[in-house]
């Protein structure tokens, strides 16, 4: 793992009174969605111990669960790697969010109480603040934001953990590709969908959906030519 990661300020940040394995379940999980920690980068036990001021259960527990999302390759005796990005669980990630969420807009199309709009549009507004910082950390945890609003309106909050743990391959190509497709595109496809909802219009939201979240894979051979030892094929 290398030495710059601020580790040191989570140590003193962990909060005692939640478990303690989960929290750096999250903090390991955003580092590797924002590629701060690349594919292929060993992940040291021990130093994540040292640096976090915990003992190896905690730990151990975190890099199971980041194994079980495909997100580190354990290598018993040996090492534990971020893994790389797989395409074809890209692929079926991408599959199963396009059915879900082409569904949810085409619901929320035809719902009556329409204050879901304004929630919509200022998560939205608040992504767009972020269009010309050259940081992508924050850029991408909003516009996820966006995305759970969208759930939790139609009612499903709880499938949206189980979408996020099966997203770790197709947002990584995301974070690869956004500075080719540009943040500003991916606020105009959210507007696209909000105008779509807007007016009650669930074939134009359910196709403003589908362009919104095609866009990385219809990238993918150009990705894959850039970054060969990112990404992997089963």
């Amino acid at each position: 793992m290398t030495s710059d990661l601020p580790f040191a300020k989570h140590r003193t940040g962990l909060d005692r009174t939640r478990q303690i394995a989960p929290q750096i379940v999250e903090y390991l999980r955003e580092k590797i969605l924002e590629l701060e920690l690349a594919p292929g980068t060993p992940l040291s036990r021990v130093e994540l111990q040292n640096q976090f001021g915990l003992s190896q259960t905690p730990v151990r527990d975190a890099l199971m669960r980041l194994e079980e999302e495909g997100l580190v390759t354990v290598y018993p005796q040996y090492a534990t790697l971020v893994s790389k990005i797989d395409i074809n669980l890209a692929r079926q990630t991408h599959f199963m969010r396009r059915a879900i969420e082409q569904e949810i807009v085409h619901e929320l199309a035809t719902k009556t109480d329409r204050r879901f709009i304004d929630r919509l549009a200022a998560a939205n507004a608040k992504l767009k603040t972020l269009v010309s910082s050259d940081e992508y950390g924050d850029f991408l945890r909003q516009d996820r934001a966006f995305h759970q609003i969208l759930y939790e309106e139609a009612g499903l909050q709880d499938i949206w953990p189980v979408v996020r743990r099966h997203s770790g391959h197709i947002d990584r190509l995301r974070r690869l590709n956004l500075p080719n497709v540009g943040k500003a595109r991916v606020v105009d496809n959210h507007d696209a969908i909000i105008e779509g909802l807007a007016a009650g219009d669930s074939a134009k939201a359910e196709e403003a959906m589908k362009i919104h979240l095609s866009g990385t894979l219809s990238m993918v051979a150009s990705i894959v030519e850039k970054y060969p030892d990112f990404v992997q094929y089963d």
